[in-house]
């Protein structure tokens, strides 16, 4: 059983004038809409708040980066994903997560329905309006020139720093800025040569490639400029430290989520609830946590275990990787699952006497002669000893190696007993036996005596929303790694 995943990215390359540098595309500020052939109108799907909650999940289309979304130390964060998910729970669904990098391709994403909220760090423009609705803004924020600092700044003295930096945007003509492709960027530069007289080249890296992406290559010297919005700039000055961000190229922009110009319905609920949102005290506890806090902004940018710099997700990927071949299963499934027990905290014992990345009882522990717990290698072994047990036993009822993996989870989690009294009773009432979606509900429904006394069941009474919210859970998690970490095939 292989979990690979299809995260496929449509590039879309546009070459301009047929000038190509760093392959980046150039853009002339002198161009006008008459050079610009009319493409046909853009065709909407039709899909609103009350399709939405329906389904049960809520799709955001994001970027990895060091604010928006990102894994550090095995755990999803980011300041647009802990908002997201605020919001998902207030709207009692699913948050799912589509990782998109090219800006042009989240619009067509949104508007033909593989997503429903475009929640990168998005300025509000007129021209953006003609394509989707924004949310009311999040924030005002300004956009600022991202230069180099002199390469011997350490022993210059702050007055020859400043003399050898750009502080008038009238010395930006002639000079190259590279920016984002399809970005809010590009149409400031074009009014700020307007504004100032004369002519700043503006070049648009490929789509693929992100802001903060683009600010390391002016921190590496591979560029020497680039634009951005301020807190994003800041927040990327704390990481890398030759760079100065001080200098403004526009007042402060509305910056807000997008969604589709025919959900008027998602629209006024997201509206109302950034409304109160801003008002909440928790508001402010995720933007200062993300755009504040700067010391643990260096931490995360320092660590191996952050998925915008060093990619892995615990010390003990490699054992992870090992144990998981034996499971044939994705290592980040597992990861997943471990995470969800222990944090990768190889000391961590529970209430119940669970100790170790797998959270194993040492009885559990003994079947598979293993006696040190808090040993990461002994620990992986029986546990995932523990969970190839469990994979032979759901082979008499489970055929669909997806399928399987959700059981195995679930009966790792409250004993593969009451799995199988939630299969007899999803077979009794008509159900389908082999879908996870259907046995989950009557494993829910064993909490109810009508059920945990009927005579098919034979382990009686059980708290079913852990094991149904354990495999959901860890099923989010992997996700979440998947898109973050692309290697693989997500399970479904």
């Amino acid at each position: 059983m292989n979990f690979k995943s299809h995260l496929a990215i449509t590039f879309i390359l546009l070459i301009g004038s047929g000038l190509l540098n760093y392959g980046c595309t150039s853009t002339s500020s002198s161009r006008t809409s008459s050079d610009v052939e009319e493409e046909p109108p853009e065709e909407v799907v039709h899909l609103d708040l009350k399709e939405i909650k329906e389904r049960g999940y809520i799709t955001a289309i994001m970027d990895n980066s060091s604010t928006g979304l990102f894994i550090y130390r095995g755990k999803t964060m980011g300041y647009e994903y802990d908002l997201l998910k605020v919001f998902a729970k207030s709207l009692g669904v699913e948050l799912r997560i589509n990782i998109t990098p090219s800006l042009e391709e989240g619009f067509n994403k949104l508007n033909n329905g593989d997503g429903d909220i475009l929640a990168y760090n998005l300025t509000v423009t007129k021209e953006r309006k003609k394509r989707i609705a924004f949310t009311h803004y999040h924030n005002l924020v300004k956009m600022v020139l991202v230069q180099r600092k002199p390469a011997s700044w350490r022993d210059m003295k702050l007055h020859e720093i400043e003399a050898a930096l750009i502080r008038n945007p009238v010395d930006l003509i002639g000079k190259e800025v590279v920016v984002r492709h399809h970005s809010s960027y590009l149409e400031r530069l074009r009014n700020l040569s307007d504004e100032i007289g004369g002519d700043i080249i503006i070049i648009q890296d490929n789509p693929d490639v992100e802001t903060e992406a683009i600010i390391r290559k002016v921190a590496d010297g591979d560029i020497d400029f680039t634009v951005a919005e301020e807190d994003v700039a800041l927040v990327n000055a704390t990481y890398h430290p030759n760079l100065d961000v001080e200098t403004a190229v526009s007042f402060p922009t509305q910056i807000a989520w997008g969604v589709r110009k025919n959900a008027p319905d998602l629209l006024e609920t997201l509206n109302s609830w950034i409304l109160e949102m801003r008002k909440d005290v928790d508001y402010y506890t995720i933007y200062n946590k993300y755009f504040k806090s700067r010391k643990s902004a260096l931490l995360r940018t320092r660590s191996e275990y952050f998925s915008t710099g060093g990619g892995k997700l615990s010390p003990y990927d490699s054992l992870i990787q090992q144990n998981a071949d034996t499971l044939d299963w994705d290592w980040r499934l597992l990861a997943a699952q471990i995470y969800k027990e222990s944090k990768f905290d190889p000391t961590n014992e529970s209430w119940a006497g669970a100790i170790g990345l797998l959270q194993l009882l040492p009885a559990t522990a003994d079947e598979y002669g293993i006696k040190n717990l808090i040993d990461p290698a002994e620990n992986l072994f029986a546990g995932t000893m523990h969970l190839k047990w469990l994979q032979d036993y759901f082979d008499d009822y489970v055929e669909d190696p997806k399928q399987k993996t959700k059981f195995v989870l679930a009966a790792y989690n409250v004993g593969h007993g009451h799995v199988v009294d939630a299969i007899r009773l999803t077979n009794k009432y008509g159900g389908d036996p082999q879908n996870w979606s259907e046995v989950s509900e009557f494993l829910l429904k064993k909490s109810n005596s009508k059920y945990y006394n009927d005579e098919v069941v034979q382990f009686g009474y059980c708290r079913g929303i852990e094991p149904v919210t354990y495999v959901s859970t860890i099923l989010a998690i992997y996700e979440s790694y998947v898109a973050l970490l692309p290697e693989e095939i997500a399970i479904n």
